[in-house]
């Protein structure tokens, strides 16, 4: 596993932000690679002695949990409260209306 962890200022400090709005006690969910325990893709098995960076943390208040988001990945967007889909009729006709 990982023997170190890198971060920024102003991560350490939205650490800080996030414990003094009392989401201290929240879990942590790690963004990273799907294809190493490191943040290095190429990193196959279970590598050691790494240093995890991490680059962004998120709150994810509703889910109560933290996302520290590490290493060079893309995360997915969330769905708007109202999906777009929601819109989407099919005419009797066959037509479809309300796709954007």
């Amino acid at each position: 596993g990982a023997s170190d962890i890198s971060a920024d200022k102003s991560v350490k400090d939205r650490f800080a932000e996030l414990e003094k709005e009392g989401f201290g006690k929240f879990p942590i969910c790690v963004a990273k690679t799907q294809y190493s325990f490191s943040t290095n893709p190429d990193a196959k098995g279970s590598p050691s002695g790494f240093t995890i960076p991490i680059r962004e943390v998120r709150l994810s208040a509703g889910a109560e949990f933290v996302v520290v988001v590490c290493g060079d990945i893309m995360t997915m967007p969330g769905l708007p409260k109202v999906p777009a889909a929601n819109s989407i009729e099919l005419a009797a006709d066959g037509r479809i209306a309300g796709l954007f």
